[in-house]
């Protein structure tokens, strides 16, 4: 059955090529993923993801530029004047959603008003948590808790993250996947290191460039410097020909760089969720070398080696032992679990089953409503009592709320 999909993004960066990170990957390729399946999918994200859209998807823009562009997040992360940028973005695009009825909502926005749309308005909804949790999305999560809301996190490290104390029935996980093709595999390297991703302090660039130059190897970087000031301190000083910056580069440009080289540093300093950059080396056949951070240890695997600490001399110590491993053994780990088949595949099981929850819950009300009517024939006892223990007069549809009002 083709369903018709809302694909809700964040609007930090452009849902397109080159990525600035993960997110932005992981919520194109699933675009793109479940158009070739044959469903209906409108992505809502920035106005600028337009260039490179996927066949098929449309692109439902919720502000013209994504707001990076004029509110830089490390300037502006908590201020009122960004709060309320995102409030109005996201407060039109729960009026959207409503106007425009779709099958299901999969919510990537990491905002609190989506989420809540789940239990106010009856939708069928997945929201994939992608970072760990802050306290107003953790809210937002919690209070829109009924059967058609499943909650999706990245690895089974973070459904303990995000609930410690008891893991609702609609919370699971689901890896990121890529495209296999678009990462081939090559046997043999030149014995350089590459590291790609944001360059700011919680990726660790600067464990890579340490680590890169005690163990007397070359390291390419890659990657969009995020935090100029992070960079022009702990990695610009380092740059020679040993220690490369080559720039923000594209999926086809990357994947060539990491063909060329025999190892990736992966060197997360935060309670890193997934870790995108790790499966998409190990396609190459690139042993990761990762620091013991978040789910680097369920998303490596066989296919590397996590250092013993997050230093510079741990990662070199881990480096040479990770040379030694045969690149078709990460090759085979990422097809094995991290295809974007699989992905997909997942997460339309997940959509059926929140349209299936929430149908249920419809047929519930109906059941209940009938039962009432044969009821009101005869003489009804004071308190008439039907199904579970549940009085009569609980047994009506959720009332619809005004989601913008909800904080």
């Amino acid at each position: 059955m083709t369903l018709s999909i809302a694909l809700v993004g964040h609007i930090r960066h452009p849902i397109a090529a080159p990525f600035s990170g993960g997110m932005e990957a992981f919520t194109w390729r699933l675009a793109r993923a479940l158009a070739e399946a044959g469903h209906q999918v409108d992505l809502f994200a920035s106005g600028d993801s337009r260039e490179g859209l996927p066949d098929g998807v449309t692109l439902v823009p919720v502000r013209d530029q994504h707001y990076d562009s004029d509110y830089p997040w490390k300037d502006h992360h908590g201020t009122e004047t960004l709060n309320a940028v995102l409030d109005a973005a996201y407060a039109e695009v729960c009026e959207r959603l409503v106007t425009r009825r779709y099958d299901v909502v999969h919510n990537n926005s990491l905002h609190r008003f989506v989420p809540r749309m789940a239990a106010s308005f009856h939708q069928p909804m997945v929201t994939s948590l992608h970072i760990p949790p802050f306290k107003l999305l953790r809210d937002a999560i919690c209070e829109s808790e009924v059967p058609w809301h499943i909650k999706t996190v990245t690895s089974s490290r973070q459904i303990s993250v995000w609930w410690p104390d008891h893991v609702p029935e609609t919370a699971t996980f689901v890896h990121n996947g890529i495209d296999m093709s678009q990462w081939p595999f090559k046997a043999q390297g030149d014995g350089s290191a590459i590291w790609s991703g944001r360059i700011t302090p919680n990726k660790g660039t600067h464990i890579a460039v340490q680590a890169a130059i005690l163990a007397g190897r070359k390291l390419k970087i890659c990657g969009i410097v995020e935090d100029e000031t992070y960079f022009a301190a702990k990695v610009a000083p380092y740059l020679s020909d040993q220690i490369t910056y080559l720039g923000h580069l594209g999926g086809e440009a990357l994947a060539k760089e990491m063909a060329q080289s025999s190892v990736c540093l992966f060197t997360p300093m935060w309670e890193e969720p997934f870790g995108l950059v790790a499966i998409e080396a190990m396609a190459t056949g690139l042993p990761v070398v990762a620091t013991p951070n978040g789910a680097v240890a369920e998303v490596v695997g066989e296919g590397g080696v996590v250092a013993t600490h997050a230093t510079a001399s741990a990662l070199r110590d881990a480096m040479e032992r990770a040379l030694t491993i045969n690149p078709s053994v990460p090759h085979a780990r990422a097809r094995r679990l991290f295809s974007e088949e699989k992905m997909m595949s997942h997460f339309v099981e997940l959509y059926r089953r929140a349209i299936a929850a929430a149908q249920a819950q419809i047929d519930y009300f109906d059941l209940a409503q009938r039962k009432a009517q044969v009821v009101r024939v005869s003489p009804p006892p004071q308190h008439p009592i039907i199904g579970n223990g549940i009085p009569l007069d609980a047994m009506h549809e959720p009332t619809r709320r005004d989601v913008t009002a909800q904080h």
